[in-house]
């Protein structure tokens, strides 16, 4: 069987789908493409049929950090494709549609119920648990774990809900839409949502790679006087300078905080730090001003509360819901002003681990995996 076919057994098990998935059997990989059986869709599910996959430096932290323990997986969580058959309480998608998919949440807890699906009680079970929340494991037949982010989209096929899916035009290119499920959409997101980064205000963007990118396009979009990109590749902060910044440092070269308040005249009224690094974090909250924030995008925590009325907050998906704002993202690039695709390179399924290296090597802002079927986007 060739990467990218499917065989489906309606006879035998309707309810059982031969697929191709990349599995992670050791630390640091190599993922290798195996045929394993994936039962479903269940009532509220949808199996879709994938064209395209981003991969984002959460799935390569999995990957370096796996362990016997974690047992084999499916990662993959930034997933785009053509609906092929949907369970039978799902009413909202229909065979054919073409979808986005996103992270996954609970759907009746306070916070979801509210319209708050980032803040989930069962966020981090529903996204990082490789099961359904009752436990369940749609690829339990191969001994695999699936259901990473409600999807495991490093895969021809993969199960999601109305929770963690968005319909999108059929005439757009979906491989390349695959990354606004997360990177692009937490980028974005930080700006335009957490931050509500208004005209006039600055922003310094600590860390230029497809999370920081798409800070820096919206930015723009906001209005934002000074956009600051800061980072040690010089192709990256060229490209920040292309995309909307007004002003971009090479740490290795420059003293940031210096260079801030060179531009500015002051600080900034906000910081995005997206790199991890304590000491970034350290320089991010001397370059504030009085009543500024801080936004950790990589799981980190500050401190919270800060003097001068300074804070720290750690973001979550950009307090996106994805129905609404992957549709208001892909207005923006069909308007020109949020042109997302210039981080994108595209890899066939099989070349997943060269993808992932040349993420890891910086060689690849934004690496998108295709799956041979036939995308019928005509372009945006």
């Amino acid at each position: 069987m060739l990467c990218g076919e499917t065989t489906v057994n309606h006879q035998a098990d309707p309810q059982t789908h031969r697929i191709e998935a990349a599995v992670l059997r050791r630390r640091g990989g190599p993922l290798r493409i195996e045929s394993l059986e994936l039962e479903g869709p269940r009532d509220d599910e949808v199996l879709v049929r994938l064209a395209g996959s981003g991969i984002c430096h959460t799935d390569i932290d999995f990957c370096d950090s796996w362990t016997e323990a974690d047992g084999p997986l499916v990662l993959g969580h930034e997933g785009a494709g053509v609906v092929e058959r949907v369970g039978a309480g799902v009413q909202d998608v229909s065979p054919g549609e073409h979808v986005v998919l996103s992270y996954q949440s609970c759907g009746h807890c306070g916070s979801c119920l509210a319209g708050r699906p980032t803040r989930c009680d069962q966020f981090m079970a529903a996204n990082f648990g490789f099961a359904r929340l009752d436990g369940s494991n749609a690829l339990q037949r191969s001994g695999v774990h699936g259901h990473f982010f409600g999807q495991s989209s490093f895969a021809t096929h993969a199960l999601a809900t109305g929770r963690n899916m968005v319909k999108v035009d059929k005439g757009l290119p979906l491989a390349l839409l695959a990354p606004l499920g997360c990177g692009l959409q937490t980028g974005a997101g930080t700006v335009l949502n957490s931050l509500a980064v208004r005209p006039g205000q600055s922003i310094a963007i600590f860390g230029t790679g497809a999370v920081g990118l798409a800070a820096v396009m919206a930015a723009a979009v906001a209005g934002a006087e000074f956009i600051i990109g800061v980072d040690l590749n010089p192709r990256r902060l060229a490209l920040a300078s292309e995309l909307g910044a007004t002003h971009v440092i090479n740490s290795c070269h420059e003293d940031v905080a210096a260079s801030i308040r060179r531009i500015t005249g002051r600080g900034v009224d906000f910081v995005l730090e997206i790199t991890g690094s304590p000491q970034l974090l350290d320089l991010a909250i001397d370059v504030l001003n009085p009543h500024g924030t801080v936004a950790l995008i990589a799981g980190g925590s500050g401190p919270g509360t800060l003097s001068a009325g300074r804070k720290t907050i750690g973001i979550i998906q950009g307090d996106a819901v994805p129905q609404h704002f992957i549709p208001q993202l892909i207005d923006l690039y069909r308007a020109g002003r949020f042109p997302f695709d210039r981080l994108v390179r595209f890899y066939d399924f099989k070349e997943i681990n060269q993808a992932i290296a040349d993420a890891k090597q910086g060689d690849t802002i934004k690496p998108v995996l295709r799956f041979g079927i036939a995308d019928r986007g005509v372009g945006i």
